[in-house]
């Protein structure tokens, strides 16, 4: 996994070998995984490659991190301590995550703003704090959505 991610240091950067050890190291840390970094992929659980995904997008210190469904395919433990993950790195290092996720757990736990997107139209219907959306929206797509309430469809 280290030689993974170290890969986009080699590509982007002309660091010598060492540094680029320490930095392998030090992103390893960060997501808990400083003892996984002689481990094969095939090696690690759904839950520790998601971390070792975040640990390499982080390689090259980016201000910004985009995030497709990081809880997919998680077992709700390791959903909840990815969250905590995505929560403690904002905090530490004021990394930005844009995150798409349908899991409202995580929207809850880990979003201050959110946007809502609608499929028909194509368009925003929804943006702000995700509780106060959940609470306060008129619109019935983003009040059932947020409430986990099935629409009934009128013809």
């Amino acid at each position: 996994m280290g030689e993974n991610l170290a890969l986009p240091l080699q590509q982007w950067t002309e660091l010598p070998l060492d540094a680029i050890g320490g930095i392998v190291a030090a992103k390893l840390r960060l997501v808990g995984l400083q003892r996984a970094e002689d481990q094969m992929p095939s090696e690690l659980s759904g839950g520790m490659r998601k971390r070792a995904a975040i640990a390499r997008a982080m390689a090259l210190e980016p201000d910004l991190l985009f995030l497709d469904e990081p809880s997919a395919g998680l077992d709700p433990v390791s959903a909840v301590e990815l969250d905590e993950l995505i929560l403690d790195l904002n905090e530490q290092l004021g990394l930005t995550f844009v995150v798409v996720t349908h899991d409202l757990e995580s929207i809850f736990t880990i979003g201050r703003s959110c946007i809502m997107l609608d499929r028909e139209s194509k368009s925003i219907i929804a943006r702000g704090d995700p509780r106060v959306l959940r609470d306060t929206s008129k619109d019935p797509r983003v009040h059932s959505f947020f409430n986990r309430i099935p629409q009934v469809e009128t013809s």
